[in-house]
């Protein structure tokens, strides 16, 4: 007996629906030039990514409209099941006042001490996923 893997290519609503079950991802963006990776905390609010930012890189891809990438998983390497769902699009600061009373407070706390007082948008443009599942079969 050995086990195999499927890889099971995931519908836009079944991404999205995976994106509500964790609260860590991975924001890809540029900064200097250069690819810049790093983990934030995240809602989704109205089918888009929202992340809080102090400022620095994060928040100048956002004021420029930055075409940036979001990516969250949730993977169990011993069982090597598991997903993953990458988010493309452009990042945009949240200015209009309804909205930020609507998701500011404790809807999305920072996990580090210090002021994050800028809430940042990810269209969901592209949208794409993965699922890998074990299935226990036969080697010949």
């Amino acid at each position: 007996m050995s086990d195999r893997q499927q890889l099971e290519l995931l519908e836009l609503d079944v991404c999205l629906a995976l994106l509500q079950t964790v609260r860590v991802g991975r924001l890809v963006f540029t900064e200097d030039a250069l690819p810049a990776v790093q983990p934030v905390n995240f809602r989704m609010h109205q089918g888009q990514v929202v992340i809080r930012v102090a400022g620095g890189g994060k928040l100048a891809a956002a004021t420029g409209n930055s075409v940036v990438a979001f990516q969250a998983d949730e993977l169990d390497p011993d069982l090597r099941t598991g997903w993953s769902v990458t988010v493309v699009g452009h990042a945009s600061l949240i200015t209009d006042i309804a909205e930020l009373t609507e998701i500011s407070g404790t809807w999305l706390q920072p996990w580090v001490d210090g002021r994050r007082d800028h809430f940042v948008r990810i269209q969901t443009e592209k949208v794409t996923g993965r699922r890998l599942h074990s299935t226990v079969g036969t080697s010949a």
